[in-house]
Protein backbone atom coordinates (compact mmCIF):
# COMPACT_ATOMS: atom_id res chain seq x y z
CA UNK A 1 0.00 0.00 0.00
CA UNK A 2 2.03 2.91 -1.38
CA UNK A 3 1.21 6.26 0.23
CA UNK A 4 2.71 9.26 -1.57
CA UNK A 5 3.40 12.70 -0.09
CA UNK A 6 4.43 15.08 -2.90
CA UNK A 7 6.00 18.50 -2.59
CA UNK A 8 3.46 21.29 -2.97
CA UNK A 9 3.92 23.22 -6.23
CA UNK A 10 1.75 26.26 -5.48
CA UNK A 11 3.99 29.29 -4.96
CA UNK A 12 2.50 30.47 -1.65
CA UNK A 13 1.80 27.00 -0.22
CA UNK A 14 4.41 26.20 2.45
CA UNK A 15 2.57 23.41 4.26
CA UNK A 16 3.02 19.68 3.80
CA UNK A 17 0.40 16.94 4.19
CA UNK A 18 2.47 14.68 6.46
CA UNK A 19 5.05 15.07 9.19
CA UNK A 20 7.58 12.54 10.52
CA UNK A 21 5.14 11.74 13.34
CA UNK A 22 2.24 10.99 11.00
CA UNK A 23 4.52 9.08 8.62
CA UNK A 24 5.39 6.69 11.45
CA UNK A 25 1.67 6.19 12.15
CA UNK A 26 0.92 5.51 8.49
CA UNK A 27 3.70 2.92 8.34
CA UNK A 28 2.27 1.24 11.44
CA UNK A 29 -1.01 0.91 9.54
CA UNK A 30 0.78 -1.09 6.85
CA UNK A 31 1.69 1.70 4.44
CA UNK A 32 4.85 2.17 2.43
CA UNK A 33 5.21 5.94 2.73
CA UNK A 34 7.04 7.72 -0.08
CA UNK A 35 7.96 11.40 0.40
CA UNK A 36 9.28 13.65 -2.32
CA UNK A 37 12.58 15.27 -1.34
CA UNK A 38 12.10 18.80 -0.09
CA UNK A 39 8.39 18.30 0.61
CA UNK A 40 8.69 19.58 4.17
CA UNK A 41 11.52 22.08 3.87
CA UNK A 42 9.31 25.19 3.75
CA UNK A 43 7.59 23.92 6.91
CA UNK A 44 10.91 23.40 8.70
CA UNK A 45 10.89 19.60 8.25
CA UNK A 46 14.12 18.09 6.93
CA UNK A 47 14.29 15.15 4.55
CA UNK A 48 16.39 13.33 7.14
CA UNK A 49 13.54 13.57 9.65
CA UNK A 50 11.14 11.85 7.25
CA UNK A 51 13.75 9.20 6.47
CA UNK A 52 14.34 8.56 10.17
CA UNK A 53 10.58 8.03 10.57
CA UNK A 54 10.72 5.27 7.96
CA UNK A 55 9.73 7.11 4.78
CA UNK A 56 11.31 6.38 1.42
CA UNK A 57 12.61 9.58 -0.17
CA UNK A 58 12.32 10.09 -3.93
CA UNK A 59 13.50 12.84 -6.26
CA UNK A 60 10.40 12.68 -8.43
CA UNK A 61 6.94 12.25 -6.91
CA UNK A 62 5.64 9.99 -9.68
CA UNK A 63 2.14 8.98 -8.51
CA UNK A 64 2.07 5.81 -10.61
CA UNK A 65 1.30 2.87 -8.36
CA UNK A 66 0.29 4.99 -5.38
CA UNK A 67 -2.78 3.74 -3.53
CA UNK A 68 -3.15 7.01 -1.60
CA UNK A 69 -1.81 10.50 -2.35
CA UNK A 70 -1.80 13.06 0.48
CA UNK A 71 -1.53 16.74 -0.37
CA UNK A 72 -2.57 20.23 0.74
CA UNK A 73 -3.43 22.48 -2.20
CA UNK A 74 -6.15 21.56 -4.71
CA UNK A 75 -4.70 19.64 -7.65
CA UNK A 76 -4.41 21.01 -11.15
CA UNK A 77 -5.90 19.17 -14.11
CA UNK A 78 -2.43 18.01 -15.17
CA UNK A 79 -1.72 16.68 -11.67
CA UNK A 80 -5.01 14.78 -11.70
CA UNK A 81 -4.27 13.22 -15.08
CA UNK A 82 -0.98 11.84 -13.74
CA UNK A 83 -2.85 9.72 -11.16
CA UNK A 84 -3.71 6.07 -11.75
CA UNK A 85 -7.36 5.14 -12.01
CA UNK A 86 -8.55 4.05 -8.55
CA UNK A 87 -6.05 6.20 -6.64
CA UNK A 88 -7.37 7.78 -3.44
CA UNK A 89 -6.53 11.48 -3.21
CA UNK A 90 -6.81 13.25 0.16
CA UNK A 91 -6.48 17.04 0.37
CA UNK A 92 -8.25 20.32 -0.27
CA UNK A 93 -10.25 20.53 -3.49
CA UNK A 94 -11.91 23.99 -3.53
CA UNK A 95 -14.42 22.62 -6.06
CA UNK A 96 -16.24 25.94 -6.50
CA UNK A 97 -12.98 27.43 -7.83
CA UNK A 98 -11.60 24.36 -9.59
CA UNK A 99 -14.40 22.71 -11.55
CA UNK A 100 -12.11 21.54 -14.41
CA UNK A 101 -10.05 19.59 -11.86
CA UNK A 102 -13.23 18.13 -10.33
CA UNK A 103 -14.33 16.90 -13.75
CA UNK A 104 -10.87 15.44 -14.36
CA UNK A 105 -11.00 13.60 -11.03
CA UNK A 106 -14.32 12.05 -11.94
CA UNK A 107 -13.31 11.18 -15.49
CA UNK A 108 -10.04 9.68 -14.26
CA UNK A 109 -11.76 7.37 -11.80
CA UNK A 110 -10.06 8.99 -8.80
CA UNK A 111 -11.59 8.70 -5.34
CA UNK A 112 -11.08 12.23 -4.03
CA UNK A 113 -11.73 13.10 -0.40
CA UNK A 114 -11.98 16.87 0.01
CA UNK A 115 -10.85 18.14 3.42
CA UNK A 116 -13.33 21.04 3.27
CA UNK A 117 -16.20 18.55 3.03
CA UNK A 118 -15.46 16.74 6.31
CA UNK A 119 -18.83 16.60 8.13
CA UNK A 120 -19.25 18.87 11.15
CA UNK A 121 -20.03 16.10 13.62
CA UNK A 122 -18.36 15.14 16.88
CA UNK A 123 -16.79 12.00 15.44
CA UNK A 124 -15.05 14.00 12.71
CA UNK A 125 -13.54 16.72 14.90
CA UNK A 126 -10.03 15.23 14.66
CA UNK A 127 -10.29 15.49 10.84
CA UNK A 128 -11.62 19.04 10.69
CA UNK A 129 -8.84 20.81 8.80
CA UNK A 130 -10.97 23.89 8.16
CA UNK A 131 -11.12 24.53 11.91
CA UNK A 132 -7.48 23.70 12.67
CA UNK A 133 -6.23 26.04 9.96
CA UNK A 134 -8.81 28.76 10.66
CA UNK A 135 -7.57 28.94 14.25
CA UNK A 136 -4.12 29.88 12.98
CA UNK A 137 -5.52 32.30 10.41
CA UNK A 138 -7.57 34.17 13.01
CA UNK A 139 -4.56 34.50 15.29
CA UNK A 140 -2.24 35.62 12.53
CA UNK A 141 -4.79 38.09 11.13
CA UNK A 142 -4.73 40.10 14.35
CA UNK A 143 -0.93 40.12 14.54
CA UNK A 144 -0.78 41.26 10.92
CA UNK A 145 -3.28 44.03 11.59
CA UNK A 146 -1.41 45.12 14.72
CA UNK A 147 1.78 45.44 12.69
CA UNK A 148 0.05 47.41 9.91
CA UNK A 149 -2.27 49.76 11.80
CA UNK A 150 -1.29 53.24 12.91
CA UNK A 151 -2.48 52.65 16.49
CA UNK A 152 -1.52 51.03 19.77
CA UNK A 153 -3.74 48.06 20.55
CA UNK A 154 -3.76 48.39 24.36
CA UNK A 155 -4.72 51.29 26.61
CA UNK A 156 -1.51 53.21 27.29
CA UNK A 157 -1.06 55.72 30.09
CA UNK A 158 2.07 57.86 29.83
CA UNK A 159 3.41 61.12 31.16
CA UNK A 160 2.54 62.61 27.78
CA UNK A 161 -1.08 61.56 28.08
CA UNK A 162 -3.39 58.59 27.71
CA UNK A 163 -3.72 56.61 24.49
CA UNK A 164 -7.10 54.96 24.06
CA UNK A 165 -7.13 51.27 23.04
CA UNK A 166 -7.68 50.25 19.45
CA UNK A 167 -11.22 49.54 18.28
CA UNK A 168 -11.36 46.20 16.44
CA UNK A 169 -14.36 44.85 14.54
CA UNK A 170 -14.49 41.15 13.73
CA UNK A 171 -17.00 40.03 11.11
CA UNK A 172 -17.90 36.39 11.59
CA UNK A 173 -17.61 34.49 14.87
CA UNK A 174 -16.61 31.08 13.56
CA UNK A 175 -13.33 29.45 14.51
CA UNK A 176 -11.17 32.12 12.86
CA UNK A 177 -13.30 34.95 14.18
CA UNK A 178 -13.29 33.72 17.76
CA UNK A 179 -9.53 33.24 17.67
CA UNK A 180 -9.22 36.78 16.33
CA UNK A 181 -11.38 38.05 19.20
CA UNK A 182 -9.29 36.22 21.78
CA UNK A 183 -6.01 37.45 20.30
CA UNK A 184 -7.13 41.06 19.95
CA UNK A 185 -8.41 41.06 23.52
CA UNK A 186 -5.09 39.66 24.78
CA UNK A 187 -3.39 42.57 23.04
CA UNK A 188 -5.70 44.98 24.86
CA UNK A 189 -8.07 46.08 22.10
CA UNK A 190 -11.78 46.76 22.45
CA UNK A 191 -13.44 44.18 20.20
CA UNK A 192 -16.87 44.32 18.58
CA UNK A 193 -18.16 41.25 16.77
CA UNK A 194 -20.83 40.72 14.14
CA UNK A 195 -22.40 37.34 13.35
CA UNK A 196 -25.83 36.31 12.11
CA UNK A 197 -25.90 33.17 14.26
CA UNK A 198 -27.46 33.73 17.68
CA UNK A 199 -25.33 30.96 19.19
CA UNK A 200 -22.26 33.12 18.62
CA UNK A 201 -23.41 35.74 21.11
CA UNK A 202 -22.41 33.81 24.24
CA UNK A 203 -19.14 32.63 22.69
CA UNK A 204 -18.18 36.20 21.89
CA UNK A 205 -19.08 37.38 25.40
CA UNK A 206 -17.01 34.61 26.98
CA UNK A 207 -13.92 35.99 25.23
CA UNK A 208 -14.58 39.59 26.25
CA UNK A 209 -15.98 40.73 22.92
CA UNK A 210 -19.03 42.94 22.45
CA UNK A 211 -21.73 41.51 20.18
CA UNK A 212 -23.17 43.82 17.52
CA UNK A 213 -26.94 43.47 17.28
CA UNK A 214 -27.99 43.19 13.66
CA UNK A 215 -31.44 43.57 12.07
CA UNK A 216 -32.62 40.06 11.25
CA UNK A 217 -35.81 38.16 11.81
CA UNK A 218 -34.36 34.80 12.81
CA UNK A 219 -31.28 32.90 13.83
CA UNK A 220 -29.37 32.38 10.57
CA UNK A 221 -27.46 29.19 11.43
CA UNK A 222 -28.02 26.15 9.24
CA UNK A 223 -28.23 22.53 10.40
CA UNK A 224 -24.45 22.14 10.15
CA UNK A 225 -23.72 25.18 12.30
CA UNK A 226 -22.63 27.38 9.38
CA UNK A 227 -24.16 30.77 8.63
CA UNK A 228 -26.87 30.78 5.99
CA UNK A 229 -26.59 32.94 2.92
CA UNK A 230 -28.51 36.20 3.34
CA UNK A 231 -30.69 37.97 0.82
CA UNK A 232 -29.65 41.38 -0.51
CA UNK A 233 -32.29 43.27 1.49
CA UNK A 234 -31.09 41.90 4.82
CA UNK A 235 -27.45 42.36 3.82
CA UNK A 236 -28.13 46.01 3.01
CA UNK A 237 -29.74 46.60 6.41
CA UNK A 238 -26.82 44.95 8.16
CA UNK A 239 -24.32 47.05 6.23
CA UNK A 240 -26.03 50.19 7.57
CA UNK A 241 -25.47 49.04 11.15
CA UNK A 242 -21.89 47.98 10.46
CA UNK A 243 -21.05 51.25 8.72
CA UNK A 244 -21.74 53.15 11.95
CA UNK A 245 -19.44 50.78 13.83
CA UNK A 246 -16.69 50.98 11.19
CA UNK A 247 -16.56 54.79 11.49
CA UNK A 248 -14.68 54.23 14.77
CA UNK A 249 -12.81 51.05 13.83
CA UNK A 250 -9.05 51.02 13.53
CA UNK A 251 -8.97 47.35 12.50
CA UNK A 252 -11.51 45.12 10.76
CA UNK A 253 -10.99 41.35 10.50
CA UNK A 254 -13.38 39.68 8.06
CA UNK A 255 -13.82 35.92 8.31
CA UNK A 256 -17.27 35.16 6.84
CA UNK A 257 -17.27 32.26 4.39
CA UNK A 258 -19.91 29.91 3.03
CA UNK A 259 -18.52 26.47 2.14
CA UNK A 260 -18.30 25.89 -1.63
CA UNK A 261 -19.70 29.36 -2.38
CA UNK A 262 -18.24 32.82 -3.04
CA UNK A 263 -17.70 34.80 0.15
CA UNK A 264 -20.53 37.17 1.14
CA UNK A 265 -19.84 40.85 0.53
CA UNK A 266 -19.95 42.54 3.93
CA UNK A 267 -17.77 45.63 3.55
CA UNK A 268 -18.54 47.90 0.61
CA UNK A 269 -16.38 50.65 -0.84
CA UNK A 270 -18.51 53.22 1.00
CA UNK A 271 -17.94 51.39 4.30
CA UNK A 272 -14.17 51.43 3.73
CA UNK A 273 -14.37 55.16 3.03
CA UNK A 274 -16.19 55.63 6.34
CA UNK A 275 -13.24 54.21 8.30
CA UNK A 276 -10.62 56.52 9.82
CA UNK A 277 -7.39 57.00 7.88
CA UNK A 278 -4.65 54.65 9.04
CA UNK A 279 -7.10 51.79 9.48
CA UNK A 280 -6.52 48.22 8.34
CA UNK A 281 -8.83 45.51 7.01
CA UNK A 282 -7.59 41.91 6.94
CA UNK A 283 -9.84 39.85 4.67
CA UNK A 284 -9.50 36.13 5.39
CA UNK A 285 -12.02 35.36 2.62
CA UNK A 286 -10.03 37.09 -0.13
CA UNK A 287 -9.49 33.89 -2.13
CA UNK A 288 -13.24 33.36 -2.47
CA UNK A 289 -14.01 36.86 -3.71
CA UNK A 290 -13.52 38.60 -0.39
CA UNK A 291 -15.81 39.98 2.28
CA UNK A 292 -14.55 43.44 1.32
CA UNK A 293 -15.46 44.91 -2.06
CA UNK A 294 -11.94 46.27 -2.54
CA UNK A 295 -10.01 43.12 -1.60
CA UNK A 296 -7.46 41.77 -4.06
CA UNK A 297 -6.20 38.24 -3.32
CA UNK A 298 -2.79 39.05 -4.82
CA UNK A 299 -1.87 42.36 -3.22
CA UNK A 300 -2.46 44.90 -0.46
CA UNK A 301 -4.89 47.62 -1.59
CA UNK A 302 -4.75 51.17 -0.21
CA UNK A 303 -7.92 53.22 -0.44
CA UNK A 304 -8.56 56.51 1.29
CA UNK A 305 -5.83 55.89 3.85
CA UNK A 306 -7.12 52.38 4.68
CA UNK A 307 -5.06 49.27 3.87
CA UNK A 308 -6.94 46.14 2.77
CA UNK A 309 -4.75 43.08 3.33
CA UNK A 310 -5.64 39.70 1.76
CA UNK A 311 -5.50 37.16 4.57
CA UNK A 312 -6.36 33.85 2.90
CA UNK A 313 -2.71 32.73 2.87
CA UNK A 314 -1.80 33.88 6.39
CA UNK A 315 -1.83 30.27 7.59
CA UNK A 316 1.30 29.83 5.47
CA UNK A 317 3.17 32.33 7.63
CA UNK A 318 3.13 29.60 10.30
CA UNK A 319 3.87 26.58 8.08
CA UNK A 320 5.36 24.38 10.80
CA UNK A 321 2.42 24.67 13.18
CA UNK A 322 -0.07 24.56 10.32
CA UNK A 323 1.50 21.42 8.84
CA UNK A 324 1.55 19.64 12.20
CA UNK A 325 -2.18 20.24 12.67
CA UNK A 326 -3.16 19.56 9.07
CA UNK A 327 -1.13 16.35 8.94
CA UNK A 328 -2.94 15.06 12.03
CA UNK A 329 -6.29 15.90 10.40
CA UNK A 330 -5.25 14.00 7.27
CA UNK A 331 -3.96 11.05 9.30
CA UNK A 332 -7.24 10.75 11.23
CA UNK A 333 -9.19 10.67 7.96
CA UNK A 334 -6.76 8.29 6.25
CA UNK A 335 -7.03 5.85 9.15
CA UNK A 336 -10.69 5.38 8.21
CA UNK A 337 -9.64 4.28 4.73
CA UNK A 338 -7.23 1.52 5.77
CA UNK A 339 -8.30 -1.92 6.94
CA UNK A 340 -5.81 -4.75 7.46
CA UNK A 341 -3.12 -2.93 5.51
CA UNK A 342 -5.21 -2.19 2.41
CA UNK A 343 -7.40 0.66 1.19
CA UNK A 344 -11.14 0.21 1.56
CA UNK A 345 -13.40 3.19 0.92
CA UNK A 346 -16.58 2.61 2.91
CA UNK A 347 -19.15 5.05 1.58
CA UNK A 348 -21.57 3.88 4.27
CA UNK A 349 -19.31 5.42 6.91
CA UNK A 350 -20.83 8.85 7.65
CA UNK A 351 -17.45 10.56 7.73
CA UNK A 352 -15.94 8.90 4.67
CA UNK A 353 -19.18 9.09 2.69
CA UNK A 354 -19.62 12.72 3.68
CA UNK A 355 -16.09 13.64 2.55
CA UNK A 356 -15.81 11.73 -0.74
CA UNK A 357 -16.25 14.13 -3.65
CA UNK A 358 -15.58 11.84 -6.63
CA UNK A 359 -15.70 8.04 -6.79
CA UNK A 360 -16.23 5.34 -9.39
CA UNK A 361 -15.96 7.74 -12.30
CA UNK A 362 -18.53 10.25 -11.04
CA UNK A 363 -19.02 13.28 -8.81
CA UNK A 364 -20.89 11.82 -5.86
CA UNK A 365 -21.10 14.60 -3.29
CA UNK A 366 -24.54 16.26 -3.21
CA UNK A 367 -23.07 19.70 -2.54
CA UNK A 368 -20.60 19.52 -5.43
CA UNK A 369 -22.87 18.13 -8.14
CA UNK A 370 -24.99 21.34 -8.30
CA UNK A 371 -21.81 23.36 -8.92
CA UNK A 372 -21.15 21.37 -12.07
CA UNK A 373 -24.76 21.65 -13.18
CA UNK A 374 -24.74 25.44 -12.73
CA UNK A 375 -21.44 25.66 -14.57
CA UNK A 376 -22.90 23.69 -17.47
CA UNK A 377 -25.94 25.96 -17.63
CA UNK A 378 -23.80 29.10 -17.61
CA UNK A 379 -21.54 27.83 -20.37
Amino acid sequence: MRILVPKERTADERRVAATPDTVARLIALGGQVVVERGAGLRAGLADADFEAAGAELVDDADPAGAAIVLRVAPPTVDEVRALDRGTVLVGYAAPHRNLPAVRALAEGGITALAMELVPRISRAQAMDALSSQANLSGYRAVLTAAAEVDKYFPLLMTAAGTVRPAEVVVLGAGVAGLQAVATARRLGAVVHVSDIREAARDEVASLGGRFIDLPQAEDMADAGGYAKELGEELLARQREVLTDRLRKAHVVITTAQIPLRPAPLLVTRAMVEAMPAGGVIVDLAAADGGNCELSDPDRVVEHGGVRIVPGHALVNTMPGEASALYARNVLALTELLITDGSVQVDLEDEVVGGTVMTHGGAVVHPRVTPLLERSGEES
